[in-house]
């Protein structure tokens, strides 16, 4: 399975850093940003990171809530976004259901994808984009989804 863009974005529930249950639902009428990421703390997945730290304020002035996910545990999130001054969700795919869900398929053959969904206030899936290598080109091809409206 997975996420057709022009789609409604299929709802999920999962534990964030916090300790609460995301639910998808939870943000219909903003924009949403679900970016699955392959672990916390790796040179990649920092850069990207931070690179959505670094322009939180722009997503969240453009009405968008930004959620990283990958299939580390709730206590890796807590570190990972307390060692980087994280602001926004972290969420825990522990066993890989939602990412295969989503159809966030492994890259170079083994680790886990790095994929980013822009998702409409109305819940509608406008955007997907892929790239292992290019971590921080993830959240600029987010925000110009979010002001192309």
């Amino acid at each position: 399975m997975s996420v057709d863009i022009g789609q409604p974005a299929p709802d999920f529930a999962l534990p964030s850093q916090t300790g609460e249950t995301v639910h998808l639902s939870d943000h219909r009428g903003s924009w949403v940003v679900v970016y699955f990421y392959p672990a916390d703390d790796t040179p990649g997945c920092t850069a990207e990171a931070c690179s959505f730290r670094d322009s939180y304020e722009d997503f969240t002035d453009a009405g968008a809530v930004v959620i990283g996910i990958s299939g580390d545990s709730v206590e890796s999130h807590v570190k990972f976004a307390d060692k980087h001054h994280l602001p926004f969700t972290l969420l825990s795919d522990g066993d890989g259901a939602l990412r295969k869900a989503w159809g966030v398929n492994k890259s170079l053959g083994v680790l886990p994808g790095r994929v980013t969904y822009v998702i409409d206030p109305e819940g509608v899936l406008r955007s997907r984009f892929s790239s292992q290598l290019r971590p921080k080109q993830h959240k600029a091809e987010a925000l110009a989804t979010i002001r192309g409206g």
